[in-house]
């Protein structure tokens, strides 16, 4: 019995024999909360327990898991392939509850250290360094990420952690939406992750055998060495399926030296950089800003982007992100801070 369990269970008995729990009750409460706390998991007893635990009242939770379409607001934004991704963020009271699992739940589950997208201290850096001046790199993308992710592996999961069933649900409900994970809501990456731990797992086990290596970035899956194509993709495959994934076809992308390997947008052949023609992009946009000025490049260029000046500084920013002893683009940064503050 570790030291906190002890102290919960003293607490416990004596306030639980003070509102006339019976002493099986008591037994019973306490052999469901020990592992939780072991775990260093808040204990959930019911969904009124819950509701004090979020300091919302009852009636709103049960109204948020039966109608969760009210209590979400939905937008689309536009892909870089010119598609649209539909984003369901949840209402501000929805989104804290959210935080909360997020906060007290998730984050103290163990994610691999193969995913390297909704990890704290972990970025894209993290993900494109391994791959670097690779022999072979094959790049890999799982289809319909988080709409594909299916409500009885979040179930279980809380199962798994020690909650009830009926806590179990309640959770998952909490963060589901239309039979997916909805894109927008905090805890859909860090739920994605966790359910994608044994996946990452397996096929890292299985790379360090083949004397390759991986990493994923939320749905795409970068793999580099020495190895058979077709192979390694019917071994994705089949750990895929076992959690009802699938792979879309039409970005499995396979790149040798003498190509430009694009790992995630960012060319890795040598150091990490956004590929040339988007690093031109900008170069010509930063000619004319100069040369002309800023309102008459957009004038020109048609720019009916209101923030136009900060997308611009935002995609400098990005190419120091990557390598932040780029001269160049150091020297556009101050130019562009330098017409922000006049």
């Amino acid at each position: 019995m570790s030291a906190n369990f002890d102290i919960y269970k003293k607490e416990f008995e004596k306030k639980a024999s003070n509102n006339g729990y019976s002493a099986e009750n008591i037994q019973k409460c306490l052999l469901y909360a020990e592992p939780l706390i072991e775990n260093n998991l808040p204990v959930i007893y019911n969904t009124s327990h819950f509701s004090r635990l979020v300091e919302y009242q009852k009636s709103y939770i049960n109204r948020a898991v039966q109608f969760p379409k009210s209590f979400y607001r939905h937008f689309k934004i536009l892909k870089k392939n010119g598609n649209t991704r539909l984003l369901s963020e949840p209402l501000p009271s929805l989104k804290e509850i959210q935080n909360w699992i997020l906060e007290e739940i998730l984050y103290k589950v163990k994610v691999s250290r193969y995913a390297k997208a909704y990890v704290k201290n972990r970025s894209i850096k993290d993900h494109i360094k391994y791959h670097k001046k690779s022999e072979k790199i094959l790049t890999l993308d799982i289809t319909k990420f988080f709409d594909s992710i299916e409500f009885e592996l979040i179930e279980n999961f809380f199962k798994n952690l020690g909650y009830s069933n009926l806590i179990s649900n309640l959770l998952t409900k909490l963060c589901y939406l239309d039979e997916s994970l909805p894109q927008g809501a905090p805890t859909s990456p860090c739920l994605s992750n966790i359910i994608m731990y044994d996946f990452d797992e397996v096929m890292g086990g299985y790379c360090r055998k083949k004397n390759l290596k991986f990493s994923r970035y939320a749905d795409d899956m970068a793999f580099s060495g020495n190895f058979n194509k077709e192979e390694l993709i019917d071994k994705v495959r089949f750990e895929l399926s076992k959690i009802g994934l699938k792979l879309n076809n039409d970005k499995t992308k396979l790149m040798t030296p003498n190509m430009q390997q694009i790992i995630t947008g960012v060319v890795v052949n040598e150091k990490a950089q956004i590929p040339k023609s988007e690093r031109n992009k900008i170069r010509n946009a930063m000619f004319y800003i100069k040369r002309d000025g800023l309102l008459s490049h957009m004038e020109v260029t048609k720019q009916d982007k209101a923030n136009y000046l900060e997308h611009l500084l935002g995609r400098i920013k990005y190419v120091l992100f990557l390598n932040d002893k780029d001269k160049e683009f150091m020297e556009y940064k101050k130019f562009l801070y330098d017409l922000q503050n006049k």
